[in-house]
């Protein structure tokens, strides 16, 4: 690996010097090479901590940062020399504002090669479709050659830059999918938008410059609005599981309840709670108990529907919404779950640091279905949680469904000085408290 990032790196010099002769530079240059620089700045300057958060959530995959807005529009509107000159001062101003004490400074040096031969290789096309031409190719791009030009030069440079980061990430984690490695569907889409934004700047930049500050104005609004989505995925996602968290899951059995009354539908609600976790956590140590929980959001995501929402409901209690089932589906789909968590063998780490397979894993489930057991939230989640007690209390390992609606009683505790002083209280339908 040592070998080929040092190939690339040295690729990219070589790119930087041979291409030094191939265009003049003008003072009109030097004027949209201001423009850039300022604009990049400006943007970089106004969404610096939005990607700090990026760049660290991206560990692990590639980081798409929308420069690349910057970087395709100096494709279209600078020589070689004030091209790379641009990723130099992007590049450095990144890593004194954004990076610095935060990330690798080879990886960086690394990245910063990879866009430099991909710029030169999209470079490389608009010089092939127009050989002849020595004014900015921005000012060339007026028929659907241009177009055509464009977009294969901007397929080329993502193929490029894309390719050589991810065959890094893929060589240095052998232990981790492949497809890991890819990053989110989604990024290829906003990588395509920053092109051919880049590619619209550099044209309006070419023929009105004034309408630069605008330009910067709608980069920034639509990073904003690119990058939302990730944090709003983050803040509904159990970071451990990959999972919905549960308050984002509530939301989600209200929404399919509003859902199913509407459309005279049913929906089910499965409560699932690993048997004797602690003893996991006790003996394997809190981080294999992590991994467990990981295997069993797999098994789980695994043994339902893909329209099917599982979360984790807290510690190791999970739950799913099965839209569209009655009891008796419900029933079978729990057994489902249930038989995949006892095939689990989770490779793991224990104190010791010595390699063990936790098997033997357990779970008591409860369910309830719309309206059946409840026809609001609260109902139905108490059914559910009253039939998950219900299973734990006839010995666990078994699914449980909910016998029907009742008015939930508040359990009053004791008074004897035995009854700890900590926790929670809960309020179950049965009359007594359940014995776990």
């Amino acid at each position: 690996m040592r070998v080929y990032i040092l190939s690339v790196e040295f690729a990219a010099v070589a790119v930087v010097v041979a291409t030094g002769w191939l265009a003049p530079v003008t003072s009109q240059h030097w004027i949209w090479f201001g423009v850039l620089v300022l604009a990049s700045t400006v943007h970089l300057e106004a969404a610096r901590g939005m990607e700090r958060l990026r760049e660290i959530a991206a560990e692990g995959t590639p980081y798409n940062h929308l420069q690349t807005v910057w970087f395709f529009a100096a494709i279209l509107l600078l020589p070689p020399p004030l091209m790379c000159a641009l990723f130099i001062v992007s590049y450095t101003y990144n890593w004194f504002r954004v990076y610095r004490r935060r990330a690798v400074v080879h990886r960086k040096i690394f990245s910063g090669a990879t866009v430099v031969l991909a710029c030169a290789a999209a470079y490389a096309v608009l010089a092939a479709v127009y050989p002849a031409h020595t004014e900015p190719f921005a000012t060339a791009l007026d028929s659907p050659k241009g177009l055509a030009a464009v977009v294969a030069a901007g397929a080329l440079y993502r193929l490029v830059n894309y390719g050589l980061v991810v065959f890094v990430i893929v060589a240095t984690n052998p232990d981790r999918p492949p497809r890991m490695a890819l990053g989110h569907a989604s990024d290829q889409l906003m990588i395509a938008g920053a092109i051919g934004l880049g590619g619209g700047i550099a044209v309006m930049v070419a023929a009105h410059p004034w309408w630069t500050p605008l330009l910067v104005v709608t980069v920034f609004a639509l990073h904003t609005g690119l990058l939302m989505p990730q944090f709003r995925d983050a803040s509904r996602t159990d970071a451990k599981t990959g999972l919905f968290e549960s308050v984002f899951w509530c939301k989600l059995v209200s929404d399919e309840m509003d859902r199913a009354r509407r459309l005279d539908g049913k929906l089910g609600v499965l409560l699932l709670d690993l048997d004797h976790f602690k003893r996991v956590n006790d003996r394997y140590g809190h981080l294999a108990g992590d991994a467990v929980l990981r295997a069993v959001a797999d098994a789980i995501k695994h043994s339902v529907r893909g329209h099917d929402m599982v979360g984790r409901y807290g510690g190791e209690e999970f739950s799913v919404v099965l839209p569209g089932l009655g009891a008796q589906d419900v029933r079978v789909t729990a057994e489902r779950i249930r038989a995949a968590v006892a095939t689990l063998k989770v490779s793991t780490t224990d104190l010791d640091g010595v390699e063990r397979v936790v098997g033997g894993l357990t779970a008591s489930v409860g369910a309830a279905v719309f309206p059946d057991h409840g026809e609001d939230r609260t109902t139905l989640l108490l059914a559910a949680d009253a039939a998950l007690y219900e299973a734990k209390d006839a010995g666990r390992d078994r699914t449980r469904v909910s016998r029907g609606a009742t008015a939930p009683n508040v359990v009053p505790l004791p008074k004897q000085s035995s009854v700890p002083q900590q926790g929670s209280v809960r309020h179950f339908p049965s009359a007594r408290l359940p014995q776990d």
